[in-house]
């Protein structure tokens, strides 16, 4: 749809409060945490997420990384949904 020759719907949302995921979910039982975060270098047309997972210690913070990987915003929500449905928790961490 264009009006007045720009097109409208540059700037869509996706119905998201945030237009990426991001933070840190932790397994039920507390052995895993993984950290979403946006790729910065990624255009905006093909935002790309960072999704580190980390073996976590008896707090459940971070103790050594596991593994990385990289995928797209809606493969990133995906997961970040179905890790939630699976009893993933939201944690308010932050590294050193």
């Amino acid at each position: 749809m264009t009006l007045g020759g720009a097109n409208v719907w540059t700037n869509f949302s996706y119905g998201y409060r945030n237009e990426s995921p991001s933070g840190w979910l932790l397994n039920p039982e507390r052995s895993r945490l993984i950290l979403f975060e946006r790729n910065k270098k990624s255009p905006n047309n093909k935002i790309k997420i960072f999704a580190h997972t980390y073996y976590s210690n008896d707090f459940g913070e971070p103790a050594a990384l596991k593994s990385s990987s990289q995928m797209h915003l809606d493969d990133a929500w995906n997961k970040w949904h179905n890790l939630q449905l699976e009893g993933w928790t939201f944690e308010e961490l932050e590294l050193p």
